[in-house]
């Protein structure tokens, strides 16, 4: 099993050496194995479905204000380059979404939420954050091989073979997979508020928005096993990031 495990390792990084990509934006280096043409491909069936599954709003109104919002973000963002589609989708929980293949989502319960178009701009910079930052090919990248290294230890675990998994997995995934992501959520959070500002709006409102959120929520599961930072941990790093911007 020893041998196994550093076998597995050994190949989990010969190729995270083979897969590393630096991204300016970001100023750090990733470990991507998908490429664009997978994602776009995978996110344009995502869209159809939701628009097949999921109720749009035929609101004039709602409709042009998320896409006047969108495309000045979209362009702050410096993807002005592609199509893209927006819609509003009626669902009461706050929420929104951008895609790599080029379309935002909205519910109606986020226009509900937001109190001005500052904040709109707030979380729908947040998700083209994602987009610019390739968060998606980075995440999936990463538990597909986390998910091949766990696979090759267990194969070779005999009767043991589901504990190493159960307590394979649950390491994998509080220590790597889990920290990761909230740590896109501060990067996706930063890039937001860059383009919030660079597209007119508000950055100080990118705070009073998730203010909001947290008056939403009910009291939840510990940070250490939550995929999203704290309200309070998000609030604290976007305040001191508006602060060294001077946005204040």
């Amino acid at each position: 099993m020893k041998k196994t495990r550093v076998a597995a390792v050994a190949a989990t990084t010969a190729l995270a050496l083979s897969a590393c990509a630096y991204n300016e934006t970001l100023g750090r280096s990733q470990f991507l194995i998908v490429d664009d043409s997978a994602l776009i491909q995978q996110s344009n069936a995502a869209w159809a479905e939701t628009l097949r599954t999921q109720k749009v709003s035929s609101d004039a109104a709602q409709n042009a204000r998320v896409r006047r919002v969108g495309t000045r973000i979209v362009q702050a963002a410096g993807l002005a380059d592609r199509t893209w589609d927006y819609a509003v989708f009626e669902d009461a929980s706050p929420n929104a979404f951008v895609l790599p293949s080029g379309q935002i989502g909205v519910t109606t319960g986020l226009l509900k939420l937001v109190q001005n178009d500052d904040q709109l701009a707030a979380v729908l910079g947040h998700e083209v954050g994602h987009v610019v930052a390739r968060h998606a090919a980075e995440r999936y990248s990463t538990q597909s091989t986390t998910g091949l290294v766990l696979g090759a230890v267990q194969s070779r675990a005999g009767d043991y073979s589901q504990a190493v998994g159960a307590v394979g997995g649950l390491g994998a995934q509080l220590g790597l997979l889990l920290p990761f992501s909230r740590s896109h959520e501060l990067e996706a959070d930063r890039l937001g508020v860059d383009y919030v500002a660079a597209a007119g709006y508000k950055p100080s409102e990118s705070v009073a928005l998730w203010r909001l959120m947290a008056q939403q929520r009910q009291t939840g599961a510990p940070e250490f096993t939550s995929t999203h930072p704290s309200d309070q941990t998000r609030i604290t790093a976007l305040q001191q990031y508006i602060a060294s911007r001077g946005w204040n």
